[in-house]
């Protein structure tokens, strides 16, 4: 994997740069058989994301799947995609792969006879995509979130029950063997029944502060942080606790960016766009970074989309604190947060049980620090103060175990591989390779479209308990039965009664949608290659 493929705001911790994982958590494959044909892929939505599943697919993964063409509203972006495929292919120039439009999803489907389509689009466009290349005839690879708003879960979960085509969800995080070590200590029963988890997330100034320059700034694009960001790790407490969410009760609001808070503190005029400006270090100089200048930059008079939007300008859409209760149907309760202006970035999770704790903590990065040109330095290691900084809150981590009168002891982490705590490289083993696995995974890590449901029923849940002032049951959102013990089964398709209300009696569309009384937006042609 290419370091590049990571959001260029995001810590990069030693971990992240590991080659070689440990075969506790990587698992083996058997070689293709000779002969065999390999899967035809087609990428919709070429923002920066969408550069992992194309390193993947010409480089480690060439062997068991071919780039066949590509979907986007930005031509840019699909020209300069196509140029470094055709590079790392060795072509001698662009790979010419077909361009599609983003209403010609099917057309992409049927005329280059593709197998499975990877969407790598805006959040709030995933349904829609998913859903048309479902009954287009491919199956789906989806980055999270699977969703944004209620009618887009039932949107596909009705185009799996119509095809009964595969939905492959991309939780990352489920890859990072600190993550999977967790979820190990818990079902190995050291700890009893779990009663408790308390999870807090810190997003720091550089890479929470991203959210609020991009798209994910509006919550009608994104869901907020506690569907865009958030799905991650309530997927985690879904799989740790192999439980279903049962009742939402959320509190939050924009308090730290935004034009009111920075006229409130004093900040002053602010630049429009943070390219071009110098001594700022809320700024993102889209042309200090050549793969975001390609894709955005040089891209957007295409489209007019702006990839470094001041994080102080009007238009924030979007919490940056948020604090979530989760009940679930097992008896465990969650209790939640998510910070997005912290000085240091990291999680911490702490796991109560009937016979005991375990306690994981995680420091991605350790301290935000300026340097000479007044930007933040994104390896903080790499200057004096950095390293300074190094020796009060390290990078690291940690999973602590403390059975009720015993010491604590240290639960060993296997080593991982890449970005995301380790977790990308063995991750995309799973995407491309599922079939060739020499055995089932014991930890589970795999997810489909139903994890992804009762991962977004939490953040959509949440959305609608911060507007309502009120908690929320999840069986009121209508999406069907959860529980994984049904995950084998045919999809269920969720039922709304001819006046509107699900059996339940509850609005059977998301209040905090943009636009309550319309279907799927995503059912027309939406722009689909914004940076994730």
């Amino acid at each position: 994997m290419n370091e590049a493929d990571q959001n260029p705001t995001a810590p990069r911790p030693a971990s992240s740069r590991a080659t070689e994982g440990d075969p506790a958590v990587v698992p083996a494959f058997a070689p293709p058989p000779p002969g065999r044909r390999r899967p035809r892929y087609a990428v919709v939505g070429t923002g920066h994301r969408a550069g992992m599943y194309v390193a993947a697919l010409t480089g480690d993964h060439a062997d068991v799947g071919e780039l066949v063409a590509w979907c986007d509203t930005n031509p840019g972006r699909m020209d300069w995609y196509d140029a470094q495929v055709g590079d790392a292919l060795g072509l001698g120039g662009p790979a010419g792969l077909p361009q599609y439009a983003a209403h010609d999803v099917e057309r992409m489907v049927d005329e280059q006879r593709v197998d499975v389509v990877v969407v790598t689009t805006p959040d709030h466009a995933h349904a829609g995509v998913v859903a048309r290349a479902l009954d287009a005839g491919a199956d789906v690879v989806v980055e999270k979130p699977l969703t944004t708003t209620v009618e887009g879960c039932r949107t596909v979960v009705r185009a799996v029950a119509r095809t009964g085509r595969d939905v492959v969800m991309t939780f990352n995080y489920r890859y990072a063997p600190r993550n999977s070590s967790l979820r190990d200590v818990i079902a190995s029963g050291e700890i009893g029944r779990v009663t408790s988890v308390h999870f807090e997330w810190a997003l720091d100034t550089v890479h929470g502060a991203d959210y609020f320059r991009r798209w994910h700034r509006d919550k009608a694009s994104s869901g907020g942080l506690l569907v865009h960001k958030s799905s991650h790790h309530f997927d985690l407490v879904n799989w740790w606790l192999h439980d279903v969410p049962a009742r939402v009760y959320a509190s939050g609001g924009l308090r730290f960016y935004g034009d009111a808070n920075a006229a409130a503190r004093g900040m002053g005029q602010r630049p429009e766009r943070g390219t071009g400006t110098t001594g700022d270090p809320w700024s993102l100089d889209l042309t200090h970074d050549p793969r975001l200048q390609a894709l955005y930059l040089d891209a957007e008079h295409h489209d007019g989309y702006r990839r470094d939007q001041d994080v102080f300008a009007p238009g924030i859409t979007i919490e940056d604190n948020m604090a979530v209760v989760v009940d679930y149907r097992g008896g465990a309760t969650l209790t939640y947060s998510l910070n997005a202006h912290s000085p240091w970035e990291g999680y911490r999770v702490t796991v109560n049980g009937t016979e005991g704790r375990a306690e994981l903590e995680v420091v991605e990065r350790g301290a935000v620090i300026l340097g000479e040109d007044g930007r933040a330095v994104l390896d903080p290691s790499a200057t004096p103060e950095g390293a300074a900084a190094q020796q009060s809150r390290p990078e690291g981590e940690r999973l602590l175990v403390q059975r009720h009168w015993e010491a604590a002891r240290e639960w060993p982490i296997p080593r991982g591989i890449g970005g995301h705590g380790g977790g990308d490289a063995i991750l995309l083993m799973d995407v491309f390779r599922r079939d060739l696995r020499l055995e089932a995974d014991p930890l589970g890590r795999a997810a489909g479209y139903r994890d992804g449901l009762r991962a977004v029923a939490v953040g959509i849940a949440a959305n609608r308990s911060m507007v309502t002032g009120q908690p929320v049951h999840v069986e009121d959102l209508g999406l069907g039965d959860l529980d994984p013990a049904a995950d084998g089964d045919t999809a269920e398709v969720p039922v709304t009664p001819p006046g509107g209300l699900p059996a339940t009696g509850a609005s059977s569309v998301d209040p905090t949608s943009a636009d309550p009384t319309s279907a799927d937006p995503t059912s027309t042609a939406v722009p689909t290659g914004a940076a994730r």
